[in-house]
């Protein structure tokens, strides 16, 4: 193994086999004989690549407290449906035209084939937890998929809320992002018929570490090396951390009244996103909730304790340390 490997493909290289399997089941998962728009839309969203974390975080938790399969390969392939159908949701609600620097299945297709594929597999996945015979994990998994939805309905009516508070902003992290994160490792535990104190454990590891990659995330968006595209955030006006805490620290009321007219109001103009930016620098929004975010890396690393030594173990520490390194 490549030691100078980045975490997730460390895990890739440890989980390659459990992984094709997984590969192998949602394409096997995703066909339909009566509606070839299912598997082409779907294709064109798995094929863009992604590093597959939410599958892995559910093999290496089941693999390191000694699961030799092969149920933890439904449940990964069960996260992974899961993950792809919020994605299809996401894009119609977000009227979003790329996705991992491709077109979007709304774009190419319609909105009306990204929903109800979305909800195809929303469906597969259930038929997967329900083929483990495990009523726990049917139980975490779909908990996390009716939290996932509530997150996303919960950050829409936020949209441009200045009164957005931060624990506000922490319920939609949870549910749109940590939720699934938190299911993935969690489940893992429960198929392997791990202790209590190593299922919570997981599960504390999992929340953590999906609130550090979003807190990342939102930081990141504000950062013109990263490749992104610069303050999408803030002309969506997403009240995200950075602007929450920029809001509340607001000098003065001209301070308020930008804020007012290009979140509240939506009426931006030519040097906007500079001032935004400007402001998010001198009140230290950016630098707070880059150090927040550090914060839930440290708790998602603290909570492996309670795992077995492993080299899985290890390199679920090193992941907690990537998704926030390029806010170091």
């Amino acid at each position: 193994m490549d030691v100078q490997a980045k975490p997730h493909e460390q895990l890739a290289d440890a989980l390659s086999v459990p992984l094709a399997q997984v590969d192998a089941l949602i394409r096997e998962r995703m066909a339909s004989e009566h509606a070839p728009r299912i598997p082409e839309v779907t294709q064109h969203l798995v094929s863009a690549g992604g590093k597959r974390i939410r599958p892995m975080l559910t093999l290496a938790s089941a693999r390191l407290l000694g699961y030799p399969g092969p149920y933890d390969v439904h449940l990964a392939a069960t996260v992974e449906f899961i993950h792809t159908a919020t994605l299809l949701h996401d894009d119609v609600v977000d009227e979003s035209s790329q996705r991992r620097g491709r077109p979007t299945a709304n774009l190419l297709w319609d909105n009306k084939s990204s929903v109800l594929v979305g909800d195809y597999l929303f469906a597969r996945s259930f038929q997967l937890m329900v083929e483990t015979g495990s009523m726990r994990v049917l139980d975490i998994l779909a908990n996390a998929s009716a939290t996932i939805a509530e997150g996303e309905v919960l950050q829409l009516t936020a949209m441009s809320d200045l009164s957005t508070s931060e624990e506000t902003y922490l319920k939609i992290v949870r549910g749109k992002t940590a939720a699934l994160f938190s299911a993935a490792t969690e489940a893992g535990g429960v198929i392997a018929d791990a202790s209590e104190d190593q299922i919570r454990a997981l599960h504390v590891y999992g929340d953590a570490l999906g609130i550090a990659f979003q807190m990342a995330d939102d930081v990141i968006d504000w950062m013109a090396e990263t490749g992104k595209g610069v303050g999408d955030d803030f002309r969506e006006r997403k009240m995200t951390l950075p602007v929450i805490r920029a809001v509340a620290a607001a000098q003065g009321g001209d301070d308020r009244a930008f804020w007012a007219r290009t979140i509240g109001k939506g009426r931006q103009e030519e040097g906007d996103l500079d001032r935004a930016h400007q402001l998010l620098v001198e009140t230290g929004a950016l630098h707070s909730t880059r150090e927040t975010a550090l914060g839930w890396s440290g708790t998602a690393q603290e909570a492996l304790r309670a795992l077995p030594e492993n080299p899985l173990r290890h390199m679920l520490h090193e992941l907690a340390d990537f998704v926030v390194a390029r806010l170091r």
